[in-house]
């Protein structure tokens, strides 16, 4: 649901109710994964997806009627054997949607000031909450009860980042409780996955899943090196997602006028910002500075951080050389073994923008154990799991 929390926000601040379905569930070959979510407002607008289409008719009337009756919905779609074209998935996997119904709290000019606003209900207060949190880039995670009695389906618990909590899942103080612990652990790691509790013999009594949906800042994508490639790389960079930095120690170079596309523009040797920044595990480096005074000293610092990717630009010469004089520097093979240069997937690329492409391509593969392997006459897995998968707790306690 979070990946539409634009919108929701906007509707939620002008009082629109709505009904959102999001993926809670999948097998064999699902389009979406969980957390992918498609909404529908009283006026009928629908925004976002939960199958690229396969199944798009039949949730938006689902919302529908949730909408109208104000009970949420858990429904499963799969492939259909009599028709692949009827309301199924023809890649032949099984998706599961729940559908939940929020009242936005509605302005209501004629009442006076003193007046009560309308009450909301909990579920929608939290999901209100979370997509708020996530449009403030705020980090905080949705736990939601996709599994279990009737009366607790789509009841919602958001925890932030500091540990305190809206809303509540309902059922025992203990249920809560080990929500909010394993809510936490997957928010440090910023994952979206189910969590199933309450087996047998646990306090709650009856077996749980829940659905956890995680949103923290954007990853950082830092671009070393202020040239034309830099620029076509910052533009991709925004697309897959990332917050962009460009820096340079060439302050004609870095300039906004060269790289509109790019969140941040710093004017500082590469080495030196780089010590400054904290990073997490997500955050990829582009090192295109092709020039030793800048890039030794900044590959020694990278190569020795906790993050996703480090590439550097240059020719196979130019490799060989950049690793002599990293070696000379005191890195060792674990640390050498983790640079991709020369940088990007082999694509025949000429241009700043195919550049761009190849250098992205080889950085959503590293994220998700792709191959880079064309798909067609490949046995390689169209969609990689590397997500983490769902969990069993054995007691609430």
């Amino acid at each position: 649901m979070l990946d539409i929390a634009d919108e929701l926000n906007r509707w939620v601040e002008q009082g629109r109710d709505f009904a959102v379905a999001t993926v809670v569930g999948t097998g064999g070959s699902a389009p979406r994964q969980p957390g992918a979510a498609l909404a529908v407002d009283r006026g009928g607008t629908a925004i976002g997806s939960v199958s690229g289409g396969c199944v798009e008719g039949a949730v938006y009337e689902l919302c529908r009627q949730a909408l109208e009756s104000g009970t949420p919905v858990l429904q499963r779609f799969g492939y259909s054997d009599e028709d692949a074209f009827a309301v199924g998935l023809t890649c032949g996997g099984t998706i599961d949607i729940l559908v939940t119904p929020v009242r936005a709290r509605a302005p209501e000019p004629s009442k006076g000031p003193d007046d009560p606003p309308a009450p909301v209900d909990s579920t929608s207060r939290t999901l209100a909450a979370a997509v708020a949190a996530a449009v403030s880039a705020e980090a905080a995670a949705l736990a939601r009860i996709v599994s279990g009695p009737a009366d607790l389906l789509g009841r919602a618990l958001l925890v932030r980042a500091d540990g305190s909590r809206t809303g509540s899942l309902g059922g025992p103080p203990d249920l809560d409780r080990t929500a909010l612990q394993e809510t936490r652990a997957l928010l440090d790691a910023g994952r979206t996955t189910t969590v199933e509790i309450g087996a047998a013999g646990s306090r709650c009594g009856v077996p749980l899943t829940l659905l956890v949906e995680s949103s923290v800042p954007a990853p950082r994508m830092l671009v070393f090196g202020a040239v034309d490639f830099a620029a076509a790389l910052a533009r991709a960079g925004k697309f897959l997602g990332y917050r962009v930095t460009v820096c340079d120690a060439r302050p004609v170079f870095a300039t906004r006028a060269r790289f509109p596309d790019a969140d941040d523009i710093v004017v500082d040797w590469p080495h030196r910002y780089l010590a400054s920044q904290e990073l997490d595990s997500r955050a990829v480096l582009c090192v295109l500075t092709h020039d030793a005074k800048f890039d030794v000293p900044l590959l020694e610092r990278a190569l020795r951080l906790p993050v996703a990717y480090v590439g550097a630009m240059g020719s196979r010469r130019t490799h060989l050389d950049r690793l002599s004089r990293l070696r000379e520097a005191g890195l060792g093979d674990p640390e050498l073994n983790r640079l991709r240069s020369p940088i990007g997937l082999d694509l025949g690329a000429r241009t700043p923008e195919e550049t761009a492409l190849s250098i992205a391509a080889e950085i959503v593969a590293a994220r998700r154990g792709g191959t880079g392997t064309p798909l067609t006459g490949a046995h390689t897995p169209i969609h990689h799991d590397t997500s983490v998968t769902a969990r069993r707790i054995g007691s609430v306690a």
